[in-house]
């Protein structure tokens, strides 16, 4: 059997699907496309997955390729697009000379097409508000996002306890923040009765914390109303799931919101769908863009909490995909949970860049029919190296592929065509209220104003029935301490001379 047959043979068995597939585009040997699909089962696209490779190389293109195919099979797509320009998913594209000769090379039809889209903000951002409560975090997430030691993540738990026994609801920063200043001032007596005393360095640290997240944008994060889980599930008219673009170009130099919220997102999903096991397809598909921003600046406890959900949530149903430069920007142990790897073109200018290749190209099946590191700096553009988990869960061999077409438009939305959207959009309508309904602060505020106005009548009483006040009593007691003293001292000298005597 020569090389070409036996590559064709390895293909087809490895890329075969029995059930509903998406197809990537062809298959490639020696530069050439092949009339050969590199197809995906639906039912393994829950096992998460990576698509790497340097600016400008296709990344987004293949992004946009894998939302169309997911959403037509009736797949809501959730897309944190950090660079802006994944926005023309919800516009027909246009069939030029190139994306004819590409697709006529891999045999497969192009047919532009719009998709059903949303456009959500977590900042002021026009668009459907994404916003979540300091409660629904939980004292433990809320903990870790904060990077806390054991010492302040048990003042958190406490903070978080007595909120719920005194049911005063735990909405925004400004509530966790007027409660960690009552339970070290005015209530710091009741506390340490009920909880045990807490120490005011302790509580200034966390504080500290808090402000360093708010001034990355979190104020306007917390709060309500929040965003429901079932809002991304959302299916249109025809039939296709919605593409929801969160819009994140204005908090690019705040990671530790976008990971905030990447990871409560995560946490809520996880904690609201019920368990799928083996399912047909995925209910929810995420693409997080630009993801070494999440792992760059996260903590070690933070990491863990990220591993563990990745970890669990694919029983849900949900698949999540990490688009970023370098394999080597996620951590190792997220790394060996994706299924799904689409490595496109690496340029190699330094030696660590040279360095990099190889370490990348290890993370890949061995082939007989590639190099893998010389064909990792060689890929044009929309090509990539593909490899999968067939229906049996088996990783599929490596397939260097020419990536079909966008049937969306390859570029972004005006503004006036992002205002059409918006208008149109349920979501945006009913999210658009900011509520602040009675919660810790307020009801905090009124218990100290409360006191306050019973020691000021107190005080009125007193001085209205003529009681000595404090100077007085003071001045008596000294008195009275005085004249004992005196006596004493002179009873002292009389003994003293009868003695002598």
């Amino acid at each position: 059997m020569s090389t070409v047959e036996n590559f064709k043979t390895q293909i087809t068995e490895g890329y075969t699907c029995k059930g509903e597939s998406i197809v990537l585009g062809g298959a490639m040997l020696d530069g050439e496309a092949l009339d050969l699909h590199v197809t995906i089962p639906l039912k393994t696209l829950n096992r998460h997955g990576l698509i790497a490779g340097a600016t400008g190389t296709g990344k987004t293109k293949t992004i946009q390729v894998l939302s169309e195919q997911l959403s037509q099979k009736g797949i809501p797509v959730l897309m944190m697009d950090i660079k802006g320009d994944f926005s023309g998913v919800a516009k027909a594209g246009e069939e030029k000379p190139f994306i004819t000769e590409r697709h006529t090379k891999i045999n497969i039809p192009f047919s532009p097409k719009a998709f059903s889209v949303e456009l959500l903000s977590l900042s002021e951002q026009d668009g459907v508000r994404l916003r979540a409560t300091v409660s629904e975090f939980g004292p433990v997430l809320f903990s870790r996002i904060l990077d806390l030691n054991d010492t302040q993540s048990g003042v958190i738990s406490v903070i978080f306890k007595y909120c719920d026994d005194k049911k005063m609801p735990l909405l925004d920063l400004k509530d966790i923040k007027k409660v960690m200043n009552y339970i070290t001032e005015e209530g710091k007596d009741e506390i340490s009765e009920e909880y045990g005393k807490i120490s005011t360095s302790t509580t200034g640290t966390i504080l500290r914390k808090i402000i360093e997240l708010e001034q990355q944008g979190a104020t306007t994060f917390f709060g309500e109303k929040s965003f429901e889980i079932d809002d991304l599930m959302r299916i249109d008219e025809n039939g296709q799931g919605y593409i929801n673009i969160v819009r994140l170009t204005d908090i690019q130099d705040k990671p530790k919101l976008f990971s905030t919220f990447m990871l409560n997102l995560l946490a809520e999903i996880y904690q609201q769908m019920p368990e799928k096991g083996d399912v047909d397809q995925p209910e929810l598909v995420i693409f997080i863009d630009e993801a070494h921003l999440i792992f760059n600046e996260a903590s070690k406890t933070l990491l863990d909490q990220i591993e563990t959900i990745i970890k669990l949530i694919r029983s849900k149903g949900v698949g999540v995909y990490f688009i970023t430069q370098n394999p080597m920007d996620i951590p190792k142990g997220v790394l060996a949970q994706l299924g799904l790897k689409i490595q496109h073109a690496l340029r190699a200018f330094t030696a660590n860049d040279r360095q990099a290749i190889n370490q990348t190209s290890d993370n890949y099946p061995t082939s007989e029919f590639y190099k893998t590191e010389e064909l990792l700096t060689s890929l044009g553009i929309g090509e990539a190296l593909v490899t999968a988990l067939n229906e049996k869960g088996i990783p599929t061999p490596l397939a260097a592929t020419m990536m079909r077409a966008p049937e969306s438009r390859m570029d972004i939305l005006t503004e006036d065509e992002i205002a059409t959207i918006n208008t149109k959009s349920k979501l945006v309508a009913k999210y658009a209220e900011e509520l602040d309904r009675e919660s810790a602060y307020e009801m905090l505020t009124k218990k100290i104003e409360a006191i306050s106005e019973e020691i000021s009548e107190k005080e009125e009483e007193r001085r209205e029935s003529k009681e000595p006040g404090m100077g007085e009593v003071v001045g008596k007691s000294v008195l009275k301490v005085v004249t004992s003293a005196s006596f004493i001292r002179g009873a002292f000298s009389v003994l003293m001379k009868v003695l002598k005597r």
